[in-house]
């Protein structure tokens, strides 16, 4: 004689709610819709009608006190070009080159920067007329042929800067109406000084 045991599931059903639902007295729930209240209070009033016609003027700035850009900066006079105030020990004056003499038709006249070319620039005066306007002086020498008057000859240099590196330096060089040098010199000058030499014809 056996016993035997059998499990049988047990059935429960599934109620499923309809979508909207119905409360005691027939009415429809509205469900739990979350209600965000509206952060803008006021809705602006824009009249566009007013704004393309020039009636209401729109500002693109606002309505403080602007200033110039700038304003308050100070600049350290350390820093950057400077010019050496005459009288220093800095500021290079006119320089005399001395006298030569020479019975040639003409001469030659050549300079260049012989120290660090920083963009040095010179005009250049026979007899006080300008024969030269404004001269860069390179590593390489260049210059001009200038016509001797009988008597005193002046020729000056004129610094018109002092480069990226002061004072404005040169070498100059003179040669005769035969090609030989007769006469080399240096300057030193600051700007809107003159080195100057004179030749003598007889």
């Amino acid at each position: 004689m056996g016993w035997s045991q059998t499990d049988l599931p047990t059935q429960k059903p599934i109620k499923i709610e309809p979508v909207q639902k119905v409360d005691d007295q027939g009415k429809e729930e509205q469900g739990t819709a979350l209600r965000i209240p509206s952060v803008i209070k006021e809705e602006p009033k824009i009249n566009f009608k007013d704004s393309l016609s020039g009636r209401k003027q729109v500002k693109m700035l606002d309505d403080r006190k602007l200033v110039q850009a700038g304003t308050g900066l100070k600049i350290d006079p350390k820093v950057g070009p400077r010019t050496a105030k005459e009288g220093s020990r800095d500021h290079f004056g006119d320089q005399n080159l001395g006298a030569i003499k020479n019975n040639g038709k003409y001469i030659g006249i050549v300079a260049r920067d012989h120290e660090f070319v920083d963009g040095d620039r010179v005009k250049i005066y026979v007899n006080e007329k300008v024969v030269e306007p404004n001269m860069l002086l390179t590593g390489a020498f260049k210059g001009i042929n200038v016509d001797l008057d009988t008597g005193f000859n002046q020729i000056q240099f004129e610094a018109l800067n002092e480069g990226s590196s002061a004072p404005n330096t040169a070498q100059i060089d003179v040669y005769d109406d035969q090609g030989q040098l007769i006469y080399s010199n240096k300057w030193l000058l600051s700007s809107g000084s003159k080195a100057s030499l004179i030749i003598t014809k007889e």
